[in-house]
């Protein structure tokens, strides 16, 4: 499914550059995500997809390369604004950097936020994960699964954070702190390390904590790309019955990892949604309708004990077509 997911992005891209041609006679709201090559934004793609077809909006997928292209996701965001849609719809890369680009958006188009802040209070309405419950749970989730293996929640654990300075990022890994220090004395937060959006870069931190940490029982990296390395660097060392990793989000191989107890946990956002719903509130939001505020769109653990759930399911294999 990745490498078609990668495909696609391909596709999306190339799309973009050639500034595909929409029917005038409907409304156009382009959605901007972090990074077009990713599995988890693909998914965010094909939520606004449906939503397109569903309500005959014209919906651009644009975006940058990489989510540490914070000054490529401005210039989209200001040339799409430029081409006067309904709406906009984004995810914004960075909390600081795109505050005043989104401000100065909004004056002239309602802004739908989804998955990550910004520091702006110009949006119409701003869909996402509550990302610090989302660390709070993600806490818990590796908790079990280590009293689960060792009778107690105790030991060393660790954090791997994927960017500096991301909206989203920064609350899961609050949550996550906070929750070790109000519910687990046992559990030792003994390193915080912060990668620089590379899956490579994680796979060495990750290495480099099995080596430096005989004693660490438990690793939470915040999002899809760390958890990619992190998982590797855990399997290659066959770690994962000692060590519990919990991740935020998935794509086939980390799915694969779970089954076979590389990963201990997945927490799944429903990023499907996020991309349907942003669509479908800018277009209410173009139309002067009344629209939420925030809107919490949930945080979910999969472990291989329920993942063949109905929810769970539908969370693991969206679909992307």
């Amino acid at each position: 499914m990745l490498k078609q997911l990668l495909c696609a992005s391909a596709i999306v891209s190339v799309a973009a550059l050639a500034g595909p041609s929409f029917a005038a006679d409907k409304p156009t709201i382009p959605i901007i995500v972090k990074d077009t090559t990713s599995a988890y934004w693909q998914i965010v793609f094909a939520g606004a997809r449906a939503a397109a077809k569903d309500l005959n909006v014209n919906v651009p997928e644009l975006g940058a390369q990489s989510e540490s292209d914070i000054s490529g996701e401005i210039s989209i965001l200001e040339n799409a604004v430029a081409e006067k849609p309904a709406a906009v719809v984004i995810a914004p890369t960075e909390f600081k950097a795109l505050g005043k680009p989104i401000d100065e958006a909004a004056k002239k188009v309602p802004i739908i936020g989804i998955d990550s802040a910004a520091d702006s209070k110009a949006f119409t309405s701003f869909l996402t994960t509550d990302n610090v419950q989302g660390g709070r749970i993600a806490a818990d989730g590796m908790a079990a699964a280590i009293a689960a293996k060792y009778g107690k929640a105790e030991g060393d654990v660790a954090l791997i954070t994927h960017l500096p300075g991301v909206g989203s990022l920064e609350a899961r890994n609050k949550g996550y702190k906070e929750e070790l220090a109000a519910k687990y004395p046992g559990l030792k937060l003994v390193a915080d390390k912060v990668s620089d959006g590379n899956a490579t870069t994680g796979l060495n931190i990750m290495t480099d904590l099995i080596t430096a940490n005989p004693n660490l029982r438990g690793v939470f990296a915040d999002n899809l790309i760390q958890c990619q390395g992190a998982s590797q660097a855990i399997a290659e060392n066959k770690k994962g019955d000692t060590i519990k990793l919990v991740c935020f989000d998935a794509d086939d191989k980390l799915i694969g990892y779970l089954k076979d107890g590389t990963i201990a946990a997945l927490l799944l956002q429903d990023p499907y949604r996020m991309g349907y719903d942003g669509i479908k509130t800018g277009l209410a939001a173009s139309k002067g309708e009344k629209v939420e505020a925030f809107v919490d769109t949930g945080a979910n653990l999969v472990t291989k004990a329920n993942m063949d759930g109905e929810k769970e399911h539908a969370l693991l294999y969206p679909k992307v077509k």
